[in-house]
C-alpha cells in the first residue's frame, strides 16, 4: 500500500502526457483542414471569372473602344503607331496634316475591323468594317487574295494615298483619293474613293459572315461614315495593304 501513491503519479503523468499528445493530433489535424486565404481567394476569383461572357461589339461600339485596343505605347496598338509612323516619314512630303494616318489592313476577313485609324497625337486607334474590291475576292470568300491598280480590274489598290476633296456623288458623301505610288497611281481615274455602303455593316457581318465587295474602294457603314471622313479628313495619308 505503501508504493500506491507513486502508482498514482506515474498514471496521473501518463495520463498527462497521452492528453498533450491528443491535443497536438488535434491541432494537427485541424491544420491540415484549415482553408488557404490565398487558395481561396484565387479560386473565388477564378469562380466569378468564369460567369463573365462578354457581350459581342457593335461597330460603334469599337469606335468607342478605340479599336479594341488600349491607346498606350508597348501594348496592342504599338504595331499599328509604329507602321503609321513609319509610314508617315516615307510619304511625309505629300501630306499637310500628320495627327491621323489611316491603315486599312486587308489580312483579316472582312468581317474583322480592319479600317485602322491611327491618332499619332493622342496615341490611340479607332477601328471600322472595310470592304474590299470584289476583283480582289471574285469568289467571295470574304478574303482578299490580290490587290491590283489595272483600270476595270475591281480590284483594292496597295500602297499610299493621300486623301483628297469631299464632294456627294453616286453614294452620298464620299471623299477622293489620290496615289502616291506606282502600285495605286491610277486611283483617281479608276474613281477609287471612301465612301458608305448598304452591304458594310455588323448586319451583314451576322448574317453572312462577311461584308459585301466594292468595286476597289475604301467602303465603310453608312453609320460610321461621317466618323471616318471627319478623321480622315483632306490632306492625311491612308494606306492599304497586309500587314498582319
Amino acid at each position: 500500500m505503501r508504493d500506491r501513491p507513486w502508482r498514482w503519479r506515474d498514471e496521473i503523468g501518463e495520463n498527462s502526457t497521452r492528453l498533450g499528445n491528443k491535443r497536438r493530433c488535434l491541432r494537427h489535424n485541424a491544420a491540415m483542414f484549415q482553408p488557404d486565404r490565398r487558395k481561396f481567394l484565387a479560386a473565388a476569383a477564378l469562380g466569378a471569372g468564369a460567369l463573365f461572357v462578354p457581350s459581342p461589339l457593335t461597330s460603334a461600339d469599337r469606335a468607342v473602344a478605340a479599336g479594341l485596343v488600349p491607346p498606350v505605347d508597348g501594348g496592342p496598338a504599338a504595331p499599328l503607331l509604329a507602321h503609321a509612323e513609319a509610314a508617315l516619314a516615307r510619304h511625309r512630303a505629300g501630306i499637310v496634316r500628320d495627327d491621323v494616318v489611316g491603315l486599312a489592313d486587308f489580312s483579316p476577313a472582312s468581317r474583322a475591323a480592319r479600317l485602322h485609324l491611327v491618332d499619332l497625337k493622342r496615341r490611340k486607334v479607332t477601328s471600322y468594317l472595310v470592304a474590299h474590291g470584289r476583283g480582289s475576292d471574285p469568289a467571295h470568300t470574304g478574303f482578299l487574295h490580290r490587290f491590283s491598280n489595272e483600270p476595270g480590274s475591281n480590284c483594292t489598290s496597295e500602297g499610299a494615298y493621300r486623301t483628297g476633296d469631299y464632294y456627294t456623288g453616286a453614294h452620298g458623301r464620299s471623299m477622293r483619293l489620290q496615289g502616291l505610288e506606282a502600285t495605286n497611281s491610277n486611283a483617281e481615274s479608276r474613281a477609287i474613293v471612301v465612301h458608305g455602303a448598304w452591304y458594310v455593316s455588323d448586319a451583314m457581318v451576322r448574317e453572312h459572315g462577311m461584308l459585301g465587295r466594292s468595286e476597289g474602294c475604301f467602303a465603310v457603314a453608312q453609320s460610321d461614315l461621317p466618323a471616318v471622313l471627319d478623321a480622315l479628313g483632306p490632306g492625311r495619308l491612308l494606306v492599304a495593304g497586309k500587314f498582319t
